[in-house]
């Protein structure tokens, strides 16, 4: 089965898990009450999502429905990290809703960070070889519940894909998991490197 076919059919069966639970899926969420709540986010996150430390993915521009499905992972302990766990335990319904909406309607700020032609042509071919483009969507900006790479932190991506090799990132589907198997410790950094300044509206 193909990258493509499994993640059709796990992202199918995580909408049903996620409806079960959240109705619509951010449907009628309220992106102005998502802002008031977001504010705790922020510390980490930066000003409207926008990170500003390396080790905290910026969460402006994200697709709503991954927003939603991250917060409902930590809350429900299918993924846990010490500060995103505790954070999420308490969240409802709405709230996670509303969070979406709000994230995913701001502007992701040009990364700052620059990567020389070469390495970003070879980075380029490694995307394109490990066909993140078909499940992150051809401008890497993400789609439903799978997450934007496009201009995210070069040290978080770095980390997850780390991890995801290791085995140690938790997923609802496990493509990630495998996809990452084959990715040697160079291959890491060069993607981080070349994700992270990747400038996609």
């Amino acid at each position: 089965m193909s990258v493509r076919h499994r993640a059709g059919r796990a992202a199918a069966a995580l909408l049903c898990a996620l409806a079960a639970v959240v109705p619509g899926v951010a449907a009628g969420a309220d992106a102005e009450a998502g802002r008031q709540k977001a504010q705790l986010c922020m510390a980490c996150h930066g000003e409207n999502g926008n990170s500003a430390q390396t080790a905290f993915p910026s969460l402006a521009g994200m697709p709503g429905q991954f927003i939603v499905s991250a917060l409902y992972q930590f809350r429900e302990g299918k993924r846990v990290n010490a500060i995103m766990s505790p954070m999420a335990a308490h969240l409802t319904n709405a709230d996670l809703n509303d969070l979406a909406a709000y994230f995913s309607a701001q502007k992701l700020r040009p990364p700052s960070a620059t990567i020389a032609p070469e390495r970003a042509a070879q980075g380029r071919m490694l995307a394109q070889k490990n066909n993140c483009t078909a499940c992150h969507a051809a401008t890497l900006t993400g789609q439903q519940h799978i997450p934007r790479l496009a201009g995210q932190q070069r040290e978080y991506l770095a980390v997850q894909l780390s991890a995801f090799r290791a085995g140690t990132r938790a997923e609802m589907d496990g493509v990630m998991t495998s996809a990452a198997q084959g990715l040697s410790a160079e291959d890491i950094d060069l993607l981080a490197d070349y994700l992270s300044t990747l400038n996609t509206p």
